[in-house]
């Protein structure tokens, strides 16, 4: 044996002390997550046995090994169909402006948050503005489906106003369907999503705000240099979550705010899986579009990671 080969030899040796060590030192911990670690494995890893519907013409009653294969059938079903291109639009639409509003306004409102030098009165706006994220999205396409009637309130004020002559059926109108929902669900999450960036602030050293001042910053040049680059990599690494889920939205807000005039811009990946998949017994199909969701999703993940990497900014792996 050579001495290199002794040398790697003693620091594996070093490596597994130094691992039993924090193993034996964290074990409550580890068995305080061993409930978790079951949870994910069986409600997260058992159910991909699933997947092998989307390639078979399955058919409920048989086992999995009686079913008949057919390969990329349903993906190629999926990927020649015409209602996809549309329902793709209308996804990729409604994630491109929740991803730009839901995210760049939370960050807007933590700042304004921040900035507020009344202790109570900072309290009673984060308390008030979170609260809409504990409604259910029923109670929430309620509210905004009575706000936005010829008869509600938004109507009255811009017919008062004398921005419209006379009343508009927001509800009604195909174009305006992506900011109705984009609209919505800003109102109702951006008090929650604005903790965490309310908490990264928290972790500035308040000593750079001193010394900012003693040089004669404003409170504007504060937030532009210390703030923003405080919160930086939290901002990096939740904007890249939001691009790993770009196609993964949902269907429950389209589906309570949408009608069947406003159908076309409504139909979102997830609702077309549920309609036409499920809802029509084509569970293989349906199979086949979340597998197609999976698959981008992660993709984009590894992308925006990698992007993240390279510029040296934070990342999750």
């Amino acid at each position: 044996m050579n001495v290199s080969t002794e040398i790697q030899a003693v620091n594996t040796s070093k490596k597994k002390k130094i691992t039993l060590k924090k193993l034996k030192d964290q074990r409550y911990l580890m068995l305080m997550s061993i409930p978790f670690v079951i949870w994910v494995i069986v409600f997260k890893y058992l159910p991909l046995a699933g997947w092998s519907m989307a390639f078979q013409d399955y058919k409920p009653g048989q086992s999995m090994f009686d079913q008949t294969w057919v390969g990329l059938k349903y993906f190629k079903q999926l990927f020649s169909d015409d209602m996809f291109p549309k329902v793709m639009i209308n996804t990729l639409a409604m994630s491109i402006l929740g991803i730009i509003f839901g995210f760049l306004i939370p960050i807007v409102f933590a700042l304004f948050l921040n900035e507020l030098r009344g202790v109570k009165f900072k309290r009673l706006v984060q308390t008030v503005s979170y609260l809409p994220h504990f409604v259910s999205w029923v109670i929430v396409a309620n509210i905004v489906t009575t706000m936005l009637s010829t008869t509600g309130p938004v109507n009255e004020i811009l017919v008062h106003l004398h921005l419209f002559s006379k009343p508009v059926d927001f509800m009604t109108k195909p174009n305006w369907f992506w900011g109705i929902v984009t609209g919505s669900d800003v109102w109702k999450e951006t008090g929650w999503n604005a903790i965490i960036y309310l908490a990264a602030m928290t972790g500035i050293d308040t000593e750079q705000y001193d010394a900012a001042k003693v040089d004669g910053a404003n409170r504007f040049r504060q937030i532009i240099h210390i703030t923003l680059p405080g919160i930086r990599p939290t901002v990096i690494v939740l904007l890249i979550m939001s691009i790993g889920n770009l196609i993964n939205i949902g269907f429950e807000k389209q589906w309570l705010l949408g009608n069947n005039i406003v159908a076309d811009k409504s139909l979102v990946l997830d609702k077309y899986a549920l309609d036409y998949g499920i809802g029509m017994f084509r569970y293989s199909f349906g199979t086949a579009i979340g597998i197609f969701k999976s698959v981008v999703s992660i993709v984009l993940l590894i992308f925006a990671n990698q992007v993240a990497k390279r510029s040296g900014e934070g990342r999750i792996i």
